[in-house]
């Protein structure tokens, strides 16, 4: 038996509860983990709360997070003992994931724990310092450097936003938070940021083009934020898209791509290729300011992570929950 999250649906109600599972119910998969810890994203928050179509079928054990040992492996690539790392694919959403004591996996999901930082650090960067990375990666390939001018950074009280600061800090830029929370200036400046400006400059409705201001931007927020970030990117500038905290919509025109040369990344990080996985955690485990993860990391344990949810979708929670599965 192992603890576990689960998410049921009842009469078009879902419902999470914190139960006991056999192993003998784990779904199909070629690599069994014991996992140590998992986190608490915002996508595991809308599955865990009902308030987003993100589990695609029930019973489903959210957590699109791990980070543990193999148990098991009918893959050559992991043997018993191997320490593994997964961030995505689907998992917590159409495949049970990380918000237990075991997961069955696909090994094409997992890369190898990285050497430098522990299953704990790992979580504590979890899908959101990844994604920040990514977006680094995006821009930087893109041609990118800090000679070229500030970054913005929308959410940036947020598990994404805190990252890239801190990341894009650590790498010579600067780097302007856009934030709804004027009482984490501080916060936010512990963590690189030179500039803090209230997210009501972006959130509302906008002109096709603002004045310029900044030569990249990391935006986890979409909707009128992210139009306005595009509006007021510099020419040949780049703008890295990974989330939708305020909506899935593009309130946009093309004037900033065609009259700019603005380009827009969309950042995936839910089924990279193996090679950029490890380049990212690669990166993150040689870059990565361990002070400023401390300060921006909670650990909570599986049981609370249901009540914990729902401040996460509300917005209650600075920066990144790990979830310890086994506390």
């Amino acid at each position: 038996m192992f603890k576990a999250i689960l998410i049921e649906k009842l009469d078009d109600q879902c419902s999470a509860r914190l139960t006991e599972l056999q192993e003998a119910q784990l779904p199909a998969g070629d690599v069994t983990v014991k996992v140590a810890y998992s986190t608490l994203n915002y996508k595991d928050a809308l599955a865990i709360t009902g308030k987003g179509p993100v589990v695609r079928q029930f019973p489903m054990v959210p957590g699109i997070d791990l980070a543990g040992t193999v148990e098991a492996s009918d893959d050559p690539r992991y043997q018993p003992g191997d320490q593994v790392l997964l961030n995505g694919w689907g998992v917590g959403e159409g495949h049970w994931g990380g918000l237990a004591q075991k997961a069955r996996l696909n090994g094409d999901w997992l890369i190898p724990h990285p050497k430098r930082l522990t299953e704990r650090q790992t979580m504590a960067v979890g899908t959101a310092g990844y994604t920040a990375m990514l977006c680094l990666i995006a821009l930087e390939r893109h041609g990118l450097k800090p000679s070229h001018g500030p970054v913005l950074v929308t959410g940036a009280t947020g598990g994404v936003g805190s990252f890239a600061i801190s990341l894009l800090a650590g790498a010579g830029y600067a780097v302007t938070a856009a934030t709804g929370k004027a009482s984490e200036e501080a916060y936010l400046k512990s963590l690189g940021a030179t500039t803090v400006i209230d997210r009501t400059e972006l959130s509302a409705p906008g002109r096709p083009l603002a004045k310029e201001k900044w030569a990249a931007v990391i935006d986890s927020v979409g909707s009128h934020t992210l139009a306005n970030a595009c509006a007021s990117t510099k020419s040949e500038g780049l703008v890295a898209a990974c989330g939708l905290a305020q909506g899935m919509d593009f309130p946009a025109t093309v004037a900033p791509f065609i009259l700019r040369g603005v380009s827009l990344l969309g950042i995936n990080s839910v089924t990279q290729p193996l090679e950029r996985r490890v380049e990212a955690w690669d990166r993150l485990s040689d870059q990565l300011n361990l002070d400023a993860l401390s300060l921006m990391t909670t650990e909570i344990r599986l049981e609370h992570a249901i009540t914990a949810a729902s401040e996460v979708v509300e917005g209650k929670i600075r920066g990144r929950l790990i979830v310890d599965v086994n506390g």
